[in-house]
């Protein structure tokens, strides 16, 4: 008998949290399985543990209380009935007979009874309902119609109405307002639907120019990622071969339902506990391609939500010329990145205004501050301030208001703050066999999309494009092979072709954003070479000597004056000499320092030769099958 918790009142109201073996926590803290925003909550306020067949609602020594039925417990064995409140939020213990009876059990994360009636639809679990996951079930859902059932899981999501819609800072999650720039040979494979819901007029920009990756002269396009997972999540609500539950996927509780489903796919982004699960199915990932001198390298990155005045034009100008910023927007607004240095990177922490300590919330999360009225800049989970913006006259600080004065940002129009991990693994495939088939069972095939397969780095701009790369790959692989009968490992032949295409492109360019190789054949990470032109610059406590930032400027000058000569065909506005020349001048003599020995974007590797999976799926595609051993000829002789 299923046991549930529906929200009375608060975020919560209308909805319901199934209770399995795990236990569930409740708090401020945003890796609870319950997250309650509300002063009123500690960060683990709760929790409900199985004891000896019964849920029993424990207070974890918190500072307003918990209570049942208005009476405050430490400790109390639930019963169908019982109202519980935590903060500012009430649930109601019932089993699901009882529910039944108040709300549609449609609303509920429940297996749906005919799934397994009809042989020929194809059942398929995805995890993870970013954008990558969506549109693989979007895609799924329109070659196979009628065909396929897709359950999709996320726990970013909260069901309203009849509809399953993100949730929001009220509910403790913080939207990806980041802007991606989506190549059109992805975007154009999209379905005729998806594009119409996501490129709506206004909603994107295309700033950069043509390049190798842009079909039929259609120009890359810059769009928020929060858009992106609006308007697909609203698309799949309206597909009936799709199953949103706003919860997330537990592959340990869910191991009996994944045995009666064809594909599981994993799609949960870098740090997947999916993937993770089922780590001896897709084998070890190799760190040691992406490590220099016994390190494996990681990049730390600022991300600075930002309002800039500069026009696209001047502003991917002054991105491709060197490697410390890099500006991504929409018509100006947006994200700037910034890559940290060692040093720098430690000091990206929060501080608790009243316990006094410090809170790593932005770096490990990571969390998004917004800035107040007050001109700090606070997580609304953990209730920590940025600690750099507190202290102003702080390196790091300092270097933050260079990085907006590069890019025509307004102090006061610097509006976020958050912060990024990036590295890289190879991974040795991305398709695996998780259960075999028999009698009752189809057998049972995984697959890792998006970054749960690849995470590359952003610098080059590739990550969702991989992402939406592999996920047309899955469902054109899927749609051919499906006939109704167990598939097969040769079936995706094809899409572990592709996969390791990606990987290899994608990464191998995503590397050449991390490292770069002087010409004595030395090669070391951009990161350190950004610290090092710091030590060359002067103190803050002496005086610049006149002119010493005139070397500097004059080299960053004719980097990207050639860029622009390289671009200009491609992208009209750029500014002149003497524009570029007044905008540089207003920048310190160490950010000038810095910016030059950061070096240019590789563009050569950048905007080299692109991964085409289409090669892969066409008629004459080149797969290799091992032809039938041929019956020897009586005539030859032994």
């Amino acid at each position: 008998m299923l046991s549930v918790l529906v929200g009375r009142t608060g975020p919560f109201a209308g909805q319901s949290v199934v209770l399995g073996d795990a236990p569930l926590t409740f708090g401020r803290k945003s890796d609870n399985d319950v997250v309650i925003v509300s002063v009123s909550a500690s960060r683990l306020h709760a929790e409900i543990t199985v004891q000896d067949g019964a849920y029993v609602l424990h207070d974890r020594d918190s500072r307003n209380g918990t209570y049942v039925n208005d009476r405050r417990v430490t400790r109390h064995e639930l019963t169908p009935g019982d109202t519980i409140r935590i903060g500012d939020e009430t649930f109601l213990f019932e089993t699901q007979e009882a529910v039944e009876t108040v709300m549609d059990l449609s609303q509920l994360a429940l297996p749906r009874a005919d799934a397994t009636t009809d042989p020929g639809v194809l059942r398929v679990t995805v995890s993870g309902g970013g954008p990558v996951g969506l549109a693989f079930a979007l895609l799924l859902e329109d070659a196979l119609p009628g065909r396929v059932s897709v359950t999709v899981y996320d726990g970013r999501w909260i069901r309203s109405g009849s509809t399953v819609v993100w949730k929001d800072e009220t509910h403790g999650n913080v939207r990806r307002q980041q802007v991606v720039t989506v190549q059109s040979r992805q975007y154009l494979a999209l379905t005729d639907d998806m594009r119409g819901a996501v490129f709506q007029e206004g909603q994107f920009s295309e700033m950069w120019p043509l390049g190798p990756d842009s079909v039929g002269g259609s120009p890359p396009r810059n769009i928020r990622i929060a858009h992106i997972e609006d308007r697909l999540l609203e698309l799949a609500n309206s597909k009936s071969g799709i199953r949103l539950v706003p919860k997330r996927f537990d592959a340990a509780e869910s191991e009996h339902l994944i045995a009666h489903d064809h594909v599981l796919v994993v799609c949960e982004g870098g740090r997947s506990r999916t993937r993770e699960h089922f780590a001896d199915r897709f084998g070890a990932a190799d760190a040691s391609i992406y490590s220099l001198d016994g390190e494996h390298l990681q990049d730390v990155v600022l991300g600075l939500r930002v309002k800039s005045r500069l026009t696209d034009p001047m502003s991917v100008l002054l991105t491709v010329a060197q490697n410390r910023f890099l500006l991504n927007s929409l018509r100006g607004e947006g994200f700037l990145n910034m890559r940290l240095t060692r040093e720098e990177a430690r000091n990206v922490i929060g501080i608790d205004p009243v316990r006094q300590v410090f809170e790593e919330c932005i770096a490990a999360r990571p969390c998004v501050m917004s800035r107040q009225e007050d001109n700090e800049f606070v997580c609304p989970t953990h209730g920590t301030l940025f600690l750099p913006a507190l202290l102003r006259s702080s390196p790091l600080w300092k270097r933050i208001l260079e990085g907006l004065r590069l890019f025509g940002v307004a102090e006061d129009d610097l509006s976020a703050v958050t912060s990024f991990r990036l590295d890289m693994v190879q991974r040795p495939r991305f398709t695996a066999q998780l259960t075999r088939p028999a009698g009752d069972r189809p057998g049972t095939y995984g697959f890792l999309l998006g970054d749960a397969a690849n995470a590359i780095h952003f610098w080059p701009g590739r990550g969702l494009n991989s992402g939406l790369a592999s996920a047309v790959s899955l469902a054109r692989s899927l749609s051919r092979a499906w006939r109704g009968r167990p598939l097969r490992d040769a079936d995706f032949i094809r899409h572990e072709a592709a996969m390791s295409m990606l990987q290899y492109r994608h990464k191998s360019r995503a590397w050449n954003a991390m490292v770069t190789t002087d010409e004595q054949g030395v090669t070391r990470a951009i990161k350190d070479i950004i610290d090092g032109s710091m030590d060359s610059t002067p103190t803050a406590g002496n005086a610049t000597p006149p002119g010493s930032a005139e070397p500097d400027l004059d080299v960053l000058l004719d980097r990207m004056r050639t860029i622009r000569d390289r671009l200009a065909a491609r992208l009209p506005g750029l500014p002149d000499d003497a524009e570029l020349r007044a905008h540089l001048s207003a920048l310190a003599p160490a950010t000038l320092r810095t910016l030059r020995e950061s070096g240019a974007w590789d563009t050569l590797i950048v905007g080299g030769e692109e991964a085409d999976i289409d090669i892969f799926y066409q008629q004459d595609a080149p797969v290799f099958v091992p032809a039938a051993p041929r019956a020897p000829d009586p005539r030859t002789p032994a």
